[in-house]
């Protein structure tokens, strides 16, 4: 073969080879650029599509294997709220205790405010049922006469367990005082003696403080207070003045 041809086809050959080494250094960059791409905590990564996809897989892996910071933030948060909700529970419920205690205090005061305005009301109806009564007995009134000087003395008697009728007194003062309130006998015995007899029933004095009823006049010449006393000395010393028929 001639010097020529062989020096032309030895270039083409090296031409060829030289092509080669290039894209051999060109695909050694770009897997190097891969490479770099790859996050700091992934595993070196070999070029080709087999080389990516099992890189895929790793990273996804990794990424199921982290923790749930989610959960971990969220769960304190929730156990934090339920905590909250117990507490607003017990303060609800001791809210309510409360408020039925006020309500059944409130309601016990109501009753017993009720039972006392009721025993109130009763005694004052009681008071006002007796009240007549007791105004009927001070609104009596009697005559400023012998009928009424004998009338008042004997229900003062009769209350005193004195006995005596209008009979017996009325026929007795007649005979020692003609009704008169202020006669005096200034000339028996007694005046002798220095008691003479006075009032209505010619009582002496010793005799009439002696037999002195209570409620009447202490003046030995009150009508009423001479009867009732005279009354209560004839009771003692003859059973009653319904029993005097003279001097006694």
């Amino acid at each position: 073969m001639p010097k020529n041809i062989l020096s032309r086809a030895r270039d083409r050959a090296l031409t060829k080879q030289h092509k080669i080494a290039v894209a051999g250094v060109a695909a050694l960059g770009t897997a190097a650029i891969a490479l770099s791409a790859v996050p700091g905590n992934a595993d070196t990564v070999t070029t080709g599509s087999p080389a990516a996809a099992a890189q895929v897989a790793k990273v996804a892996t990794q990424d199921a294997t982290l923790p749930n910071v989610k959960g971990s933030v969220t769960d304190p948060t929730a156990a934090q709220a339920v905590k909250l909700d117990a507490i607003a529970a017990q303060q609800k419920a001791a809210a309510k205790q409360r408020t039925d205690a006020a309500a059944k205090k409130a309601a016990a005061d109501a009753a017993a405010k009720k039972a006392a305005q009721e025993r109130a009301a009763k005694q004052s109806a009681n008071r006002s049922a007796q009240r007549p009564q007791m105004q009927t007995v001070a609104a009596k009134t009697y005559a400023n006469n012998l009928d009424g000087w004998i009338r008042q003395s004997l229900d003062i008697m009769h209350s005193k367990g004195i006995p005596g009728s209008y009979n017996g007194l009325y026929r007795n003062i007649m005979r020692e005082s003609s009704g008169n309130p202020m006669a005096i006998n200034n000339w028996d015995i007694n005046a002798i003696n220095g008691i003479p007899s006075k009032g209505l029933l010619q009582v002496i004095q010793p005799t009439f403080n002696t037999y002195h009823v209570s409620g009447t006049s202490w003046n030995i010449y009150d009508p009423v207070a001479n009867i009732t006393a005279a009354a209560n000395y004839a009771a003692h010393r003859y059973g009653s003045m319904d029993n005097v028929n003279s001097a006694y």
